[in-house]
């Protein structure tokens, strides 16, 4: 199989996979600008001592970033060159694996991603399994053992040199602080930067689907994310007692007790979405997808940070960041039914724009020159020269009607501006009216 690896159409496929994926330097310092000059003068050397299996991984950097209730995680970056040879292996075995994998499994897999899972957690609750057994697997990627992974890869990898370069890159110590720590358990996490662990992960949670396949289970998994739905709260706790002992006994893995439980649907997030039942005759039961709570909060805070008025940049770049985070947010959650939150947050948004406006307005000492430029957005001689002096606070006066009737909407799409409503309207897979005539208080829509 190492021969496989060393293949030069494998290689320069890992390459540009590497290089699409960007990401920061390891504990070298090399970037990934400079891997082909690196490859150039050293890859004979690194081949031979792959070959003769007397290559040595470097150390990974630890790099702690925060998580949104406010805990850090651990990421583990390694060097460009084992990010290059880890990017290599993997694709050489994850075609032997793939084909093992249950059809359940949707993340990190070719053609699969997260709204197909999403999709079949919906097709489940709409056929009336309400009893959810959520588990969440206790800090999942550091808890992975060693010993249990590398037998699981034994069974299709029988090269030893590709399975001593895999030990060694599972046993390669992490510099966090300055400070190298040894690891005898757990892959680095981060998958754009660590190419093994997200197959690594499946590799070992494959495991869990045959088990879940054996007692035919209706579940649903994207990576160490999953849950099985049952029709009663008995079948839910002795199915979910029976997982908790095959991931305690076998894999080794412990659960997060406190974020694991039964749930009901309108209890129940996904990946981001949520459930909420539909109120259209004939559909009593069904269930539509809308947008978690948590997921409209990292919204609001990442538009808050581009629209703060101390953000150093100038309105068009605020408006170039905007679309990036539209497009990415819209094409992830475009199958939920959101109009309407959508509709009352490009209202806050705009207001957020004419705020970084009105501030740069009043940066201006002399208010005979805050006149000149509200004269110039087009607002009156008796209206300016008022405004031009206010003690109002700027988050008021952007929502005031002297700056909704000049800074209006026309006037900012001029300058690029584009409404998110518009942009769901266009992308999203369903009919563009509700699906719900007016629920109960407990699930309507908030205003973000």
């Amino acid at each position: 199989m190492i021969e496989q690896v060393l293949n030069r159409r494998n290689v320069m496929r890992a390459f540009r996979q590497v290089m699409s994926n960007k990401g920061s330097a390891g504990v070298d310092g090399m970037s990934v600008n400079d891997l082909y000059q690196h490859l150039n003068k050293n890859r004979e050397r690194i081949e031979s001592e792959l070959r003769q299996g007397k290559y040595l991984p470097q150390a990974i950097l630890g790099v702690e970033i925060p998580k949104s209730n406010g805990k850090t995680r651990l990421l583990g970056i390694p060097t460009v060159t084992d990010r290059l040879l880890q990017q290599a292996v993997g694709q050489v075995i994850a075609i032997k694996f793939e084909m093992e994998f249950e059809d359940h499994s949707y993340g990190f897999r070719p053609n699969r991603n997260a709204q197909q899972a999403v999709l079949k957690a919906q097709e489940y609750i709409n056929a009336g399994y309400h009893h959810i057994v959520d588990i969440d697997l206790k800090s999942f990627f550091d808890e992975v053992d060693h010993c249990i992974l590398l037998q699981l890869l034994y069974r299709k990898v029988k090269c030893p040199l590709t399975l001593r370069l895999i030990r060694k890159w599972l046993r390669a110590p992490i510099l966090i602080n300055g400070k190298l720590t040894k690891r005898r358990k757990g892959v680095p996490q981060g998958s754009p930067l660590s190419p093994l662990s997200p197959l690594l992960s499946n590799i070992m949670l494959n495991e869990l689907d045959k088990e879940m396949e054996k007692q035919g289970l209706h579940y649903v998994r994207y990576a160490d994310d999953f849950s099985i739905y049952t029709k009663s709260n008995y079948a839910a706790r002795k199915t979910g007692n029976s997982i908790y002992l095959f991931l305690k006994n076998k894999l080794k893995l412990p659960i997060n007790r406190e974020k694991s439980g039964i749930r009901k649907p309108v209890n129940f997030t996904l990946l981001g979405f949520g459930f909420v039942p539909t109120y259209v005759k004939g559909d009593k039961g069904k269930y539509q997808l809308v947008v978690s709570d948590k997921s409209w909060k990292l919204l609001k805070q990442k538009l808050k940070t581009i629209t703060r008025k101390t953000t150093p940049c100038t309105f068009d770049e605020r408006i170039q960041r905007i679309k990036e985070v539209q497009r990415g947010w819209l094409g992830y959650f475009r199958m939920a039914s959101i109009q309407g939150k959508l509709k009352d947050l490009d209202g806050w948004l705009r207001n957020r724009l004419r705020y970084c406006i009105w501030s740069r307005l009043r940066r201006e000492k002399k208010p005979e020159r805050k006149r000149k430029n509200l004269i110039s957005l087009g607002i009156d001689q008796e209206h300016a020269y008022s405004w031009s002096r206010t003690r109002m606070g700027g988050w008021a006066v952007a929502q005031s009607p002297i700056l909704g009737t000049t800074i209006t909407l026309e006037r900012l799409c001029k300058r690029g501006y584009v409404t998110m409503l518009s942009v769901y309207v266009k992308i999203a897979p369903h009919l563009n009216e509700p699906l719900y005539t007016r629920p109960p208080e407990s699930f309507r829509d908030t205003v973000v």
